[in-house]
């Protein structure tokens, strides 16, 4: 047990570096995790289950192992959080996007693509970055579960909006059901044994495991993505990814001052900069390739899933560097009480 805990204390300093290697190694080598997508059965709303469903499902089982009555007290607390959030999700990013568009003088086809990224709701993914750098993990899911109820009316009405007229249906129940599925009942069951047993020795040496199991499930669904869309990363030039860096990056920064605007704590503040940050670029890439409307620009498909791939990267490196700050300060602030005690 100790050993295995040493190597999940391991994966979890090293999630960059970790997750990035999988990325770039899969790149290269796309089969090593092309598994990860193999399709597994359909459930009865016709959402596809794939291996990636059933990692993610085992990740957010780890979160809700660390979850306690008292995060869900502080989170009902104050549920204009909540409302701050998706808020926030709904107009930076579409917004963003919009003005990256005109400000980059982006083709039409890639502008789409980018906008309908910035218009869909926050991504799973974006909770597992929350969990591994001490954001508030009862918070993220929230934003992410309200974010995707609002989408099957956000989305579209954002993308007709800001693309000149575009339409596009998304169908609500398929979606509602993905995110109980993947999220909320993963969650809830980690919850409700940490709640059952968590004063158990056993369970709690048990729980010690779970970072690296969410890291090592972090890494697969990052290559699974790379395996699949890696191969059209270069097809549309350096443009593409400079739009993503840009419009990814600012949606961390801008949702990280909408925090401190609302005077959210550190680990809020962390959690809505990931939420708004980080999209379900996965849905956007699902619907630039198999919408009518995105037919005649096949270019809407490529940002969509190179924003796919290099969100999940720049949340691990964000959420590595949350957590390279809390160790710092607290080096620091060791090292200053052991310097008081020593003059004293």
């Amino acid at each position: 047990m100790k050993a295995l805990q040493k190597v999940s204390k391991f994966l979890s300093d090293y999630t960059s570096v970790v997750v990035i290697a999988i990325a770039v190694v899969t790149f290269f080598v796309p089969t090593m995790m092309g598994w990860v997508n193999n399709a597994l059965f359909v459930d009865p709303v016709s959402n596809k289950f794939t291996c990636q469903s059933i990692i993610i499902g085992v990740i957010m089982f780890s979160m809700g192992l660390t979850l306690t009555t008292e995060d869900f007290k502080i989170l009902a607390q104050r549920p204009f959080d909540i409302c701050i959030g998706a808020i926030a999700q709904y107009l930076i990013m579409p917004f963003l996007a919009f003005a990256l568009t005109k400000a980059l003088n982006l083709p039409d086809g890639i502008a789409l693509g980018l906008i309908l990224v910035g218009c869909c709701p926050g991504g799973v993914s974006s909770n597992i970055m929350s969990y591994l750098c001490g954001g508030d993990v009862a918070f993220s899911v929230g934003m992410t579960t309200v974010s995707t109820l609002l989408s099957p009316v956000m989305t579209p009405l954002m993308v007709s909006l800001l693309a000149s007229g575009t339409h596009i249906s998304i169908k609500g129940l398929p979606m509602f059901v993905s995110i109980i599925e993947t999220v909320i009942f993963p969650v809830a069951v980690g919850f409700l044994l940490n709640y059952l047993l968590g004063k158990n020795k056993t369970f709690k040496e048990l729980q010690k495991i779970m970072p690296g199991i969410a890291v090592l499930g972090l890494a697969c669904v990052v290559g699974g993505v790379v395996s699949s869309q890696g191969s059209k990363f270069f097809e549309s030039g350096v443009v593409i990814f400079v739009a993503v860096f840009l419009h990814n990056g600012l949606g961390y920064l801008l949702g990280y001052g909408a925090g401190k605007l609302t005077g959210m704590n550190t680990a809020k503040k962390r959690t809505i900069s990931i939420e708004v940050g980080m999209q379900n670029a996965g849905l956007a890439t699902n619907l630039a390739t198999t919408t009518a409307q995105f037919a005649s620009t096949p270019e809407s498909a490529i940002i969509c899933a190179v924003s796919c791939t290099w969100h999940s990267i720049s949340g691990t490196l964000l959420a590595g560097m949350f957590e390279y700050y809390d160790k710092f300060k607290e080096d620091r602030e060791s090292k200053s009480v052991n310097t008081k005690e020593e003059a004293v």
